[in-house]
């Protein structure tokens, strides 16, 4: 093709990943941005993806009328064909239609998904989940997302709302999550469920390494690793708790979907993602029927911080197939 390159881009609540990715699936150059706290969250996203494209364009040298597509992964729930942001947590938007104006900005075709979705799509297509046809991918990070692929194929639901195992509810008594309900896997095994046990624990009198990271929040995955590498007891707890709910959830899975292979990714998983695992593995057994979990594999995403930019590409790539 004439237009030889692709810009792909993920983005979360507190950061921007960007790709320049050439014929060969090659990444040409990279970036990595900061966006603007919580008081600047109205900021306008088409603002936002118009400044770290021209960005990356002028950082590498590339032409514009070089570049073949744009593609985001982004949080909330998005109409992947129509490319309309229907919600967002993060964004200021509701059935807004972010496809139009970005393709009038820089005339190549671009595509947008929710970005736990676009990951594990990534997975499924270039890393830990390739060769396989039906996976179940949890992302943990500051929240807990869920991917699907069925039959080959990425599945989104009605509406483009499935997939959601984060707000599976494991424990109908148990901790508030942000979505109102109680007992969310999201609410025993992200940062964010993570960091309130920790709260919880400190309230109560007792010592905890991250103690001032979970004050105002929750805590940064690397900092999380120090704790774990020095057995702080607390973190321990938590670590524990998140994974035994972990297992529960993926045992739920494995029940529903009996996949080919479930796959582990996110922030937390790509600092201490053996060690999860591990305790996964250890409990899983008791939460799903053996004839069902002899055919399925568990393993850690493959691709780190870039699932979603390779989910992003591939994105591009099965637009194009659908134009021949």
């Amino acid at each position: 093709m004439a237009n030889t390159y692709n810009i792909c881009l993920d983005i979360g609540g507190t950061k921007i990943l960007g790709a320049i990715f050439d014929a060969d699936r090659k990444i040409v150059y990279r970036l990595k941005k900061k966006t603007k706290k919580d008081g600047d969250s109205s900021e306008n996203i088409e603002k936002v993806i118009i400044s770290v494209v021209e960005e990356m364009l002028k950082g590498s040298g590339i032409p514009k009328n070089k570049i073949h597509a744009i593609s985001v992964g982004a949080p909330g729930v998005i109409d992947q064909d129509a490319g309309v942001v229907l919600f967002s947590p993060n964004l200021p938007w509701r059935n807004y239609d972010i496809r139009t104006p970005m393709e009038k900005q820089f005339g190549v075709p671009f595509y947008i998904g929710n970005d736990v979705n676009v990951g594990v799509l990534g997975e499924y297509r270039y890393g830990a989940a390739k060769g396989y046809k039906n996976v179940v991918g949890f992302f943990v990070g500051t929240g807990m997302g869920g991917g699907l692929i069925l039959d080959g194929r990425l599945f989104t639901g009605n509406k483009f709302k499935a997939a959601e195992y984060g707000h599976l509810i494991l424990d109908p008594e148990g901790p508030l999550c942000n979505c109102g309900q109680r007992g969310c896997l999201e609410a025993f095994s992200s940062k964010q469920g993570m960091s309130a046990y920790i709260r919880q624990q400190v309230s109560r009198g007792r010592e905890c390494m991250l103690a001032d990271q979970v004050q105002e929040g929750v805590f940064k995955s690397k900092y999380l690793k120090k704790a774990l590498s020095e057995n702080d007891p607390v973190t321990v707890e938590a670590v524990d708790r998140a994974c035994h709910y972990l297992a529960v959830g993926t045992g739920n899975l494995i029940n529903t979907i009996s996949p080919d292979v479930v796959i582990y990714g996110g922030g937390v998983i790509e600092a201490v993602g053996d060690l999860f695992l591990e305790k996964i593995l250890k409990e899983v057994d008791r939460y799903c029927m053996p004839s069902i979990r002899s055919t399925v594999e568990l393993k850690i995403a493959a691709l780190g911080d870039d699932s979603n930019i390779y989910g992003s590409l591939a994105m591009i790539e099965d637009a194009d197939k659908k134009k021949k």
